[in-house]
């Protein structure tokens, strides 16, 4: 029997806007249901209002049932009985979700509490005993912390705690892992699991990551426009996909175990829910659409086999056994003439010897002193040749950000040497400071942070120009447009106006004005919908093999890594961990800090998903403040533990350099004992033989 059962749900807001059009799917004890789709699908809204969390101005309809029991139209204090006792929900952002005066001890009692006649001091205990369960460490200490205490991993496994407090028969998890690190996502993924098996819930899981998916769900569905359009177990859909929506989201996927070349885009935006084309709404991105597709919205029809597809041409799809490389064009990207030449001829356009950055530690609102030092960059170096991409990568506090502020800045590092475009930093006056930046440009994380929004993108795209006195600045910025795929007449429009992917050709565009031979690329895919980012990331390869350019690409997805960069160095704790070739770091990696990122990358492959290995860090990113002797992250490392006392004795004593391997031209790893292993594709079979 199914725990909850959702018939014809519609959310229509002020003004007639069907953000929600009749979706309907079920929910059984113990099964996990996934729910995909871009941005503005629907996804987040269906869940708030089974949950009765929407707006007043919310016009709902339909049904929701929960063990029969219809929520929709049931009293306020009806519904506080329900949820967080039979529903909980777990939020995207846990640090909006908490109140920031409380405890997460008392937060979590107080959930306990509501729904038990409990006292004060059996609630504080079971509190205590969530803590553990989910894998706070100490949390008999931590449960007396307050939100801003806890690391972002640690925020997300609380909020689990408290969404799993009383038992729920249904757990509702909207986006639970998108701001998380690799890492700490696996380990939340791996307590999801475990909350599961403890209350035997029934689980939706919301979220754009397909390989997410494709490790939890037993069955998909997936929204456009605010329906559903196809629907099914996941193997099925996986494989063999009906929509050409569904086969276009899984075709732009970056895979780390995928080959390169250009990943398959999804042309175009999704649209408006204010202004909804006619017909089938994905019609105007469809490689696929007929006229008939114009002519009415095609319903989701039952297919056999517990699938459900909403498409006129989904037969046609299954009789050809088309794949999303069939019906999507596959952009063609003309070669990099300069990667012809080997890497040791070629200019080095950036060099990095022996960076550090620290930052004084203070104390005191008045009367200040300083009480210790942040280790931000702790003696790194690298070097990019000419026609390079190098990624850095790494969790969130490596020190990715600072090494980038460093180079940007163009003035004399603290300790080190950098050497930019053969130019030592420490040596450039303020006009030869100024030239350089025109050499050296930066795309950001945020397109909407980055761009005014009181300025139109022309003169936004302009500004670099008038500022080193170019001339003709009108015509070369309809030229810079139609370089990153944008019509020159946007150049009248204000950023607002534009979708997150064309934001980000603004700003690569805006980068581009000055003829730049470096690019820094800051997480320039990160806000972006898997379809979105695979457009961009193709533009970006197009460009450095048009225009001759170098790249450093700083990112947290190694997946998008693995399909832009020629080399990649991966960082812990202010120092570099491992560096060389894509091909070596990601098919032979040799630290154990790089094995267990690549084995937490989720592939959107069911099979792989379910018997993959897994490695699984224990514990959060230790403070820059206080690194740990000796090897920085022998605190976390799995290998560590399998050591004799002598080895570990040097593990703690003396920090390893980076040292290049045996029987490899580019590639080196900072571990006493580094040993080359296959984990992408590693099963747990291939472990026990």
């Amino acid at each position: 029997m199914s725990i909850l059962e959702v018939k014809d749900l519609t959310v229509t807001f002020p003004g007639g806007i069907e953000a929600v059009r009749g979706v309907n799917y079920s929910v059984s004890r113990g099964e996990v249901l996934g729910i995909v789709g871009e941005s503005g699908s629907g996804k987040s809204v269906t869940s708030l209002a089974v949950m009765g969390l929407l707006p007043r101005n919310a016009v709902v309809s339909g049904s929701v049932k929960l063990h029969g029991r219809e929520l929709l139209g049931m009293p306020e204090d009806d519904q506080i009985k329900v949820r967080g006792k039979t529903i909980s929900m777990i939020f995207q952002d846990p640090l909006s979700a908490f109140t920031p005066v409380y405890t997460i001890g008392d937060q979590i009692a107080e959930a306990v509490r509501i729904h038990q006649k409990v006292g004060k001091d059996k609630a504080a205990r079971r509190a205590v005993e969530l803590l553990d369960l989910v894998g706070i460490p100490h949390p008999g200490v931590r449960a007396k912390a307050f939100p801003h205490e806890f690391s972002g991993g640690m925020r997300q496994r609380a909020m689990i705690a408290m969404a799993i407090a009383n038992d729920p028969d249904l757990l509702i998890c909207d986006e639970p892992t998108t701001a998380l690190d690799v890492t700490i996502q696996a380990q939340v993924l791996e307590v999801l699991k475990t909350a599961q098996r403890e209350t035997g819930a029934g689980i939706v899981m919301i979220t754009h990551d397909l390989g997410v998916i494709a490790g939890m769900a037993d069955r998909v569905l997936v929204m456009y426009a605010g329906k559903p359009v196809e629907q099914g177990p996941v193997d099925e859909l996986y494989y063999r996909p009906r929509m050409p929506y569904t086969m276009g989201l899984l075709a732009s996927i970056p895979r780390i175990d995928g080959e390169e070349g250009p990943l398959v885009p999804i042309e175009g935006n999704p649209p408006s829910p204010a202004a909804l084309p006619p017909g089938c709404p994905f019609a105007p991105r469809c490689p696929m659409k007929i006229d008939a597709c114009d002519d009415e919205e095609p319903p989701l029809t039952e297919i056999g086999g517990g699938r459900h597809v909403a498409c006129i041409r989904s037969r046609e799809i299954e009789h050809k056994g088309l794949t999303g490389a069939d019906v999507f064009p596959v952009p063609v990207i003309p070669p990099n003439d300069v990667v012809r030449i080997p890497r040791e001829q070629r200019p080095t356009v950036l060099e990095l010897n022996d960076l550090i950055r620290h930052y004084p530690l203070m104390k005191g609102a008045v009367f200040k002193r300083r009480v210790g030092t942040v280790h931000a960059v702790d003696g790194i170096s690298f070097d990019i040749a000419e026609g390079e991409t190098l990624a850095l990568v790494g969790e969130s506090g490596c020190g990715k950000t600072t090494t980038l502020q460093q180079i940007m800045q163009l003035e004399p590092p603290q300790s080190g040497r950098i050497v930019v475009l053969g130019k030592d930093s420490g040596k450039l006056g303020k006009e030869d400071r100024k030239a350089l930046r025109g050499d050296l440009q930066i795309v950001f994380q945020d397109p909407m942070a980055a761009l005014d929004p009181r300025m139109p993108v022309g003169d936004i795209v302009a500004e670099p120009l008038r500022a080193h006195g170019r001339k003709n600045v009108d015509q070369r910025v309809a030229e810079l447009l139609t370089l990153v795929g944008l019509d020159p007449s946007y150049a009248e429009r204000y950023p607002q106006h534009f979708s997150g992917g064309q934001r980000q050709r603004i700003g690569i565009a805006r980068a581009l004005a000055l003829e730049p031979k470096m690019l820094v690329l800051d997480e320039p895919v990160s806000a972006l919908d898997v379809s979105i980012q695979a457009g961009v990331i193709n533009l970006l390869e197009e460009l450095k093999n048009t225009l001759g350019l170098s790249y450093l690409f700083v990112a947290h997805d190694l997946a998008v890594v693995r399909h832009l960069a020629d080399r990649v160095a991966v960082m812990y704790l202010g120092r570099i961990a491992e560096i060389g070739t894509v091909e070596n770091v990601y098919d032979r990696p040799a630290h154990p800090y790089t094995q267990a990122l690549l084995s937490a990358i989720p592939l959107p492959d069911p099979e792989m998903e379910r018997t993959r290995k897994r490695i699984l860090l224990e514990g959060d990113l230790p403070s820059p403040a206080d690194p740990p002797s000796g090897c920085r992250f022998r605190t976390r490392c799995p290998k560590f533990a399998r050591l004799s006392e002598a080895e570990r004795r040097r593990c703690v004593d003396e920090e390893p350099s980076v040292v290049r391997l045996a029987n490899a031209v580019d590639h080196g790893a900072a571990c006493h004992y580094a040993e080359e292993i296959e984990v992408i594709t590693a099963s747990d079979d291939q472990e026990e033989k």
